[in-house]
């Protein structure tokens, strides 16, 4: 069997390794003559499984002991409803930044529960820029600021991380954590769905600081309250259990390859190849400004878009699929999470350069 290297942005590709362990683990798990995903959410067998992911990734994130790690379902969208509905304290407005489709969304829907301030925004650029701290219009009384570092579909990425002092950062991180290492206390949550650098799509993971658990408005559902979710481990109902195990599987493949320093690394050096490629070529262009591109999801336009159908076709025959770009932005995108091997990016730039020659 040949694997394809998959660009897309999500689901994403697992690492080999991790697919493997689990195949090899799929009838019978380490002699429990159980599958994992047969096994009951409260029995020890996978109990110790849920307990040795949170572990791991809170030393591989350097999670300080102040912060609950939470594992849930619903995707990252659901978290958009569940930010306003537990963290506004009492207050009636938050700030957020627009900088791409998905604060866009996150600002949609905070609207059905507070006044929402957008303190900068980047559509009139057609969001291929991050806009300086210092112009944003900020509000000292926010409930939070919330901001998406890395958006996916526009390929732009914060180059720094927001000041907020007294007011709480919350951050989207669906498409950008565990690519490096970041510190976690400046942030009053993170948050992230799992289908492009933690595991299969059906988990969602929330870092959250204690002293922001607890406030929900009476109005929150159950499953959307943080303070029952953390009173219960994660289990107040049955989890994506399967999807969590995988996870845990990711991190170790992470500590293995040297943690998020090393994991950093390697994404840095994938990013400038494929960066470089485009830079040097006077067919294909990036629109991002340069210090705001993103590392992980690289679009690109082509010279002549009526060559999109055949680079689409021609990258294919060397296993290179899923890099048609958002319908907002056109051309390509290379989505190169944590998964994605250097050899799959060497390989794009290789047939990016012949492509070049053969129609440019």
């Amino acid at each position: 069997m040949t694997r394809k290297y998959n660009f897309s942005a999500g689901p994403a590709m697992l690492p080999l390794e991790v697919l493997e362990q689990a195949k090899a683990a799929m009838l019978d798990w380490n002699g429990s003559g159980m599958s994992v995903m047969e096994m009951s959410h409260r029995g020890k067998e996978y109990m110790s499984i849920a307990a040795e992911a949170e572990a791991d990734l809170r030393e591989i994130m350097a999670i300080p002991d102040n912060y609950k790690v939470l594992f849930l379902q619903g995707g990252a969208s659901s978290q958009f409803a569940a930010i306003p509905l537990n963290l506004l304290r009492g207050k009636d407005s938050a700030d957020y930044v627009n900088t791409g489709a998905w604060s866009k969304k996150a600002i949609a829907e905070a609207n059905r529960y507070c006044s929402v301030n957008v303190v900068s925004s980047t559509e009139d650029t057609k969001f291929t820029t991050v806009r300086p701290y210092e112009s944003w219009d900020t509000n000292p009384d926010a409930a939070y600021l919330h901001y998406t570092p890395n958006e996916t579909i526009a390929g732009v990425e914060f180059p720094f991380i927001p000041e907020t002092g007294d007011v709480p950062l919350i951050a989207d991180m669906s498409s950008s954590i565990l690519s490096r290492p970041i510190d976690v206390s400046k942030f009053g949550m993170i948050y992230a769905g799992a289908q492009k650098n933690i595991g299969p799509a059906g988990l969602t993971i929330v870092i959250i600081r204690e002293d922001l658990v607890g406030h929900a408005m009476d109005v929150c559902p159950a499953m959307l309250n943080y303070d029952i979710h953390g009173s219960n481990d994660s289990m107040y109902n049955t989890p994506p259990t399967y999807a969590w195990y995988l996870a845990g599987l990711v991190f170790k493949w992470i500590k293995e390859k040297g943690g998020l320093e090393g994991i950093a690394e390697i994404n840095a050096r994938k990013a400038a190849k494929l960066y470089d490629a485009i830079d040097a070529s006077d067919f294909y262009s990036n629109p991002v400004d340069k210090d705001c591109r993103s590392k992980m999801n690289v679009p690109f336009i082509l010279g002549n878009s009526e060559l999109d159908g055949t680079f689409l076709e021609e990258a294919a025959t060397r296993g290179l699929v899923t890099l048609k770009g958002h319908r907002s932005v056109g051309g390509m995108r290379a989505s190169i999470y944590n998964a994605m091997p250097e050899e799959g990016v060497d390989t794009l730039v290789e047939m990016m350069t012949d492509f070049e020659k053969k129609y440019g």
